[in-house]
């Protein structure tokens, strides 16, 4: 059982899906993933508008962001072996390939790039980009971290012609 409220979004649970699915396992494909999120975010679209839907899945992948860092992560790390758990735990959980692309500790302002990324990768094109989710994972992840809040803006999309997605990781 994932969760004892399915209202609520809580880690534990995540661990024992292998035992829940003995012939499936844990994994499935992109396209199963992009169907359920893509419906998902029609049906909210055509309920609360375009910008609501964006601010849900942004604070939606926030919360999911700080539980797996909370359960996932070594928080004791210091900061360059927490991206680099980062980078591994990204990849393990197949939802992209993170690059650091501009690291300044110092005033905690990244660039981070993630290619092959679970959400949008092979998407066709559009005028508007869909990384709302991931823009609230990262920045769930930063936030239980450093125990500070963090601003992630996506600044180029797969949507809207880039091969990777790129993100501003600003402390508030």
């Amino acid at each position: 059982m994932l969760v004892s409220d399915p209202t609520s979004f809580r880690w534990k649970g995540l661990d024992t899906i292998k035992l829940e699915r003995p012939n499936l396992g844990s994994q499935t494909t992109v396209a199963t993933y992009q169907m359920m999120q893509y419906a998902m975010r029609s049906v909210l679209n055509e309920h609360f508008g375009n910008e609501t839907v964006k601010k849900l899945f942004y604070e939606a992948g926030e919360i999911a962001g700080q539980e797996l860092c909370k359960n996932a992560f070594d928080t004791t790390r210091d900061f360059y072996g927490f991206l680099s758990q980062l980078q591994d735990i990204l990849r393990e959980l197949k939802i992209g390939i993170l690059r650091i692309e501009k690291s300044d500790v110092k005033k905690m302002n990244f660039m981070f790039v993630v290619a092959e990324d679970l959400d949008c990768s092979g998407f066709s094109l559009t005028e508007d980009s869909v990384c709302d989710y991931e823009e609230g994972f990262i920045a769930g992840i930063m936030n239980a971290y450093t125990n500070r809040k963090f601003s992630v803006k996506k600044i180029d999309c797969w949507t809207t012609g880039n091969r990777v997605c790129r993100f501003e990781v600003t402390l508030r």
